[in-house]
């Protein structure tokens, strides 16, 4: 499979979409990421995002007054063996301040590959088309796997 192959070894950087498009079951990307997940149900993967992730995922479900759509983000994120959430410290931030000035980036994805280079991660998955290259982290678009 090509994208758990990309992926190589553990421990994995997922953007906040992975999350949304697992969880909300997205008829596209069900499909890519339903066997991630099952590597980490299993052990055999560990995915790591930032903290931002808990609040981007639940803006939706609490603006539409949908308690249990919530409840199951945070149960993923904050219950889930092999899902680590990284703290937004100090640390993070000049991280991410010096990302945004070198690289422009905006300040959730700064935050989001702050926290992927502190943990070790190689790969950074998303779908989002406008981030650059980074030095030690080879970025991962969802999209590019639906083409092929």
């Amino acid at each position: 499979m090509g994208l758990i192959r990309d992926l190589g070894p553990s421990p994995t950087a997922v953007d906040t979409v992975a999350f949304i498009y697992f969880i909300e079951e997205h008829p596209d990307y069900l499909p890519l990421l339903e066997p991630v997940f099952s590597q980490v149900a299993r052990g055999e993967r560990e995915v790591v995002s930032s903290c931002l992730t808990l609040l981007e995922v639940l803006v939706v479900p609490y603006r539409a007054g949908n308690q249990p759509l919530a409840h199951r983000y945070e149960a993923l994120l904050t219950g889930s063996r092999g899902v680590r959430l990284v703290e937004i410290d100090r640390r993070q931030l000049r991280a991410g301040a010096q990302l945004r000035a070198v690289h422009k980036v905006k300040t959730p994805d700064a935050l989001q590959i702050a926290a992927a280079l502190s943990t070790g991660c190689k790969v950074f998955l998303t779908n989002d088309r406008g981030l650059p290259n980074i030095s030690g982290l080879q970025v991962l678009e969802l999209g590019d796997y639906l083409r092929g």
